[in-house]
């Protein structure tokens, strides 16, 4: 196992250097379910507030822009490009979040958050119709790029 590497050898918490670091292309994807009752799903169409989809994707889009004013370790980065992508299913909304970027460091959090706010933003628009509404399975799905190499989550 790697140590981590937000830790200095004190065990204080610190931004870690990628100065010297070559900027490569690097890309991550990210999912989160909203999962919500049928009633409330029917109702997303006729919302009073507006298309929960719609905005819950700018939100994401919004949201992985300012990844390092949140996270206090992240590094700010450069975006190429951001989407959110939101599927109505029998059980609620799958939310894919896709980050690219050029740069010195991973894109996974730009990602992750990304899929996360998008799910807090759906939630937001519809606890009016349903308290129970869960927001469920945070997690990349896969990144490119970077020393530690490609990684894609294994199917469950």
């Amino acid at each position: 196992m790697s140590k981590l590497s937000h830790f200095d050898a004190a065990g204080d918490p610190r931004m870690v250097d990628v100065s010297a670091k070559t900027e490569t292309r690097r890309t991550a994807r990210a999912h989160a379910f909203v999962k919500m009752s049928p009633e409330v799903l029917a109702a997303l169409p006729n919302n009073s507030k507006g298309d929960p989809l719609g905005v819950a994707r700018i939100a994401g889009v919004l949201a992985a822009k300012k990844t390092s004013d949140l996270i206090p370790l992240c590094h700010s980065l450069p975006l190429a490009h951001v989407d959110v992508d939101i599927t109505a299913e029998p059980e609620g909304v799958r939310i894919i979040s896709t980050a690219t970027t050029t740069a010195q460091t991973g894109v996974e959090m730009e990602a992750l958050t990304a899929a996360t706010v998008a799910a807090l933003t759906v939630y937001d628009m519809t606890k009016a119709l349903d308290k129970r509404i869960e927001i469920q399975d945070i997690w990349l799905l896969e990144k490119t790029g970077g020393k530690s190499g490609d990684f894609r989550r294994d199917p469950r």
